[in-house]
């Protein structure tokens, strides 16, 4: 991309994570990127943030609602969301997103999949269970360096 661009100090904004990175001139008009910006030289400087996800294993009839709760060590929340997603797993396959932001449904996933929760308690429901449905599920912050499940 063409432009000039001076890279500033960084300067810190209201929030104490989100500082300016770049500012400059593109296209004649002034830009400013900001970002958030996580101490990862310093293993553990905010503390890895566990997840314990409960219970380990469940069964279920065909029409029957489940749910999976997740509970975070410390606050996953920054910036107005929950920085919590939920995955699907089966055998052989990538991880899909199910859920992101703690109750946001990802694009093409079920409305049957449906997330709550805040502070430090969240849930995932499965409504009209499904065979198609069985798999691994798992919950990930993404508030924090490094990111854990």
């Amino acid at each position: 991309m063409e432009g000039t661009y001076q890279q500033t100090h960084l300067q810190e904004s209201r929030n104490k994570n989100m500082q300016m990175l770049h500012n400059g001139q593109h296209g004649g008009e002034q830009v400013a990127f900001w970002g958030v910006n996580f101490p990862v030289d310093k293993a553990g400087s905010y503390g890895d943030i566990i997840m314990t996800q409960s219970p380990s294993s469940l069964s279920a009839r065909p029409g029957e609602t489940v749910s999976i709760n997740c509970k975070a060590s410390s606050t996953i929340y920054y910036s107005s969301y929950e920085r919590l997603s939920w995955y699907q797993q089966k055998t052989g396959e990538a991880p899909k997103l199910l859920i992101y932001d703690a109750s946001t449904l990802q694009t093409g996933i079920s409305s049957r999949f449906s997330g709550s929760g805040s502070g430090l308690d969240y849930t995932l429901s499965i409504s009209n269970v499904q065979p198609e449905d069985a798999g691994h599920y798992y919950c990930k912050q993404h508030y924090s360096i490094p990111l854990t499940q």
